[in-house]
């Protein structure tokens, strides 16, 4: 799931990622140099694990779940979902004013 939360002031958007995973899980892409340690989705008390990160307003994010174990997932709401031109795919959120 993906949710949007504009701060005009800033002219940012915090974008926030959930996934219903009991395993550790990270979401990597190019806001965070596709590096699994920068962003570890965390879990919370209503069982999703959850993280927020906050770019500048209408940037276009590249993203991939990374479950532990090495699997990767695209989140079934992003705005598209491309190939990444390595024979998978990632998913794509936009983050528009």
């Amino acid at each position: 799931m993906i949710k949007r939360k504009s701060n005009t002031k800033a002219d940012q958007v915090t974008v926030t990622f959930s996934l219903d995973e009991t395993r550790p899980v990270s979401v990597v892409g190019d806001f965070n140099e596709w590096d699994p340690l920068v962003t570890p989705l965390k879990k919370r008390s209503n069982g999703l694990r959850s993280a927020a990160v906050k770019v500048p307003t209408g940037s276009e994010l590249r993203f991939r779940y990374l479950v532990d174990g090495g699997e990767f997932q695209d989140e079934p709401e992003a705005d598209r979902i491309e190939p990444n031109g390595y024979g998978q795919s990632h998913s794509v959120v936009l983050t528009s004013a």
